[in-house]
This record gives C-alpha cells, structure tokens and sequence, in this order.
C-alpha cells in the first residue's frame, strides 16, 4: 500500500481560499479520484472561450488511440477553417500540416484555425464534430454544457460550467496523459508549406503558468470579451495531481494567480491514498465446469484523497468474495470487492473480477474426471 501525505497539514479553510479567489467562477478536484476540494459559484452557465479546445483535444487523442487516425497523417486545411478568426496560427487554403503540428497549434497557441482543421479531419465537417462533443459531453455527465463549435467563439447558446470544464480536464488528464507533452511546449516554431513556399511559424504557450508555477503540467486557457479570461491550469506534486478551474477572470494576470491561489491550498489538505499493494486473491472454485477454479484479478487500483487530516494507517480492508460460482462463467465476472473501511464506515470498494471464462462441463468432461480420478 502507499500513502501520499504532504508534508505541511491544512492550515486555512476552503471558504476563505474561495474568498481569495477573485474571479466569480472556479473549482478544485482532485483527478484520480474527481474530488472536489473547493468551489464558487461552479454551476452557473458561462461562456467558455477557448477552454473550449479541452474537449477539442479529448476527441483528437481518443481519435489516435482508436486509430482512426494518427499523428502523421497529413491534413489539407479548407477554405473555411482557414477563415477562423480570433487566436490563430494563419493557416493557408489547401495548405497541408500533420496531425501532430496541427495539434500543437491547438494545445499550446489555442489556434482556432487548427481546431477546426482537426475537426474536419476527423468528423468531415465542423457540424459533425461538434454533435460528437456534445454526445461526450452528455456521457461525462456534463449538464450544463452545450456546445456549438470546437474552438469557443462566442455564440449565445455556448455555453457550459466551471465544474464541467473540471470533468472533461479530469478526463483527458486521467486517461490520455500523453496530452502533457503537448500542453507543456513553452515555444517552438512550425513550418507552413504552401502555395508560395515553406516558412516558419512561432508558437508560444498561452498558458503562462508554464513558467511560472514550477508544479504546472497544462492544459488550457481562454479569453474573449464576453467570457473573460479563463484557464483549467494542471498541477502535480507528489504524485497528488489537481485541476483548478477559473472562469470570467478581469485579466489574465488575476485568473493565473487564483490557479495558483487554488492549486497551493488544494497541495497543503491533500492526502492520497492509494492501494498498490492489496490483499492477495485466492482461486475461486467454480462448480460444473471444465475447470474446477478461476483465477481472479481487481478491476483497478484504489485511491482515496483525504483532506480533513485523517490518519491513513486507520484504513481497513476486508475481502467480500462469493463462496463457489456455477459454471458457465464469462470472463470479466464480479464475484466480489475489497472494502475499505475508517472506523467502520466504508470509503470505497474495488471489485474482484475473473481472470477467465469457465464453459459448462458436458458429459464427456465428467467422465473424463471419472476416470483421471480413478486412475490417480
């Protein structure tokens, strides 16, 4: 087992680091659990700028790894993408780039242009792609969010919350980390090959707290003058990694400090506990099938962040597994859970599946352990 305890306990209370938080929207989770540390005002509908590309992005990496496409493809820009407006890296008609320097234009300059390049690369078009962001937005339980198009400019019906903006960040952060490579470029120039010739770009992170939060690991920032200025700003310490969401800042240099104003005090209460070690697991006898047990495995790790200075050693765990299972068996069955238990009250469970599938024994299975046990 391992237990992640920082090393200076919570000495300010999460209603006076809200207090100290500026801007008039913003949230703290914790991400490998979706905690939530602190909020303000989280639910109300805003606008969200280019923090809008989160879930731009989320669609891109799930797009690679279900190999639908890949970071070398090559992506001929249209007309109409290279007609964006707003924050841009001027992308040409008929121009070609790879997916990867497209999705660097996203992650570090926030590039409308290549969003939307991107988007028609992977969905045909930018209305496809935008049903698909709306259609994750609802399977991430995302309520009050409602997208119109993939690189957030301002449309009176786009709008979404400071916690949803925390859901999708927790999302790519906890299932494609590989985005921090992205995410964490402070500067790096592209070539743009065209109908008059290759030249060169520079791209600079819109992301300041890069250089100035020695913690930061993304992921994205925002601003129109509708939305204000806006950042979902990825932090880790100590193996505790923590998403902190501003919305409607009054400038750019107040939304980074309540990132960080959030981020210390979330690092100062946070103690995370994680499982690595559990209980072994036994083989499980399985009756009437062609095998007389099943190897068993858990389906994950458990974690559980603690920020009330509870003493993670008191943590319990108790194995709750069936007896004997009747064949047939799939693979991937729930025959039981580790509970974890603080003075009798459970925290949590991870459930303990099979490793295998059991078919049901026929009559020439019994008569072959007839005669092998005569034999023997």
């Amino acid at each position: 087992m391992m237990v992640i305890s920082l090393l200076f306990p919570m000495n300010v209370q999460a209603d006076q680091v809200v207090a100290d938080v500026a801007a008039p929207h913003a949230i703290l989770m914790e991400v490998s659990t979706g905690t939530v540390l602190m909020e303000k005002a989280a639910d109300e509908k805003v606008h969200p700028a280019s923090v809008t590309k989160i879930m731009t992005m989320l669609l891109i990496m799930e797009a690679l790894e279900q190999g639908k496409i890949a970071l070398n493809d090559t992506v001929t820009v249209s007309e109409y993408a290279a007609s964006m407006g707003g924050s841009q890296v001027y992308l040409e008609p008929y121009e070609t780039q790879t997916v990867e320097t497209l999705l660097k234009c996203v992650a570090v300059a926030s590039a409308n242009d290549a969003a939307v390049a991107l988007a028609e690369h992977i969905s045909g078009s930018e209305g496809d792609f935008v049903k698909k962001m709306n259609q994750k937005a609802a399977e991430l339980g995302m309520k009050n969010t409602h997208f119109v198009n993939c690189c957030g400019l301002d449309d009176d019906a786009h709008l979404t919350t400071a916690r949803d903006v925390a859901v999708m960040s927790r999302e790519i952060l906890k299932n494609h980390p590989q985005i921090h490579e992205y995410c964490t470029i402070w500067m790096e120039n592209i070539v743009h090959t065209t109908a008059r010739g290759d030249f060169e770009f520079g791209l600079s992170n819109t992301n300041k707290l890069i250089k100035q939060y020695e913690y930061a690991t993304g992921l994205k920032t925002g601003y129109t003058s509708v939305a204000g200025f806006c950042v979902s700003a990825s932090a880790k310490k100590d193996n505790i990694e923590l998403v902190a969401v501003i919305m409607g800042g009054a400038d750019s240099k107040s939304r980074f400090q309540d990132a960080i104003t959030l981020l210390n005090s979330g690092f100062a209460c946070c103690s995370l506990y994680q499982d690595t070690d559990p209980v072994p697991l036994p083989e499980l006898p399985v009756k009437g099938g062609v095998a007389d047990t099943v190897t068993l495995k858990y389906a994950g790790t458990f974690s559980y962040v603690f920020t009330d200075g509870t003493n993670l050693n008191q943590i319990e765990r108790t194995m709750e597994l069936t007896e004997e299972i009747q064949a047939p068996l799939e693979k991937g069955s729930e025959v039981g859970r580790l509970v974890y238990r603080i003075g009798g009250t459970e925290i949590g469970n991870t459930k303990i599946l099979t490793e295998q599938a059991v078919e049901q024994a026929g009559f020439s299975d019994h008569l072959f352990h007839t005669v092998h046990s005569f034999l023997l």
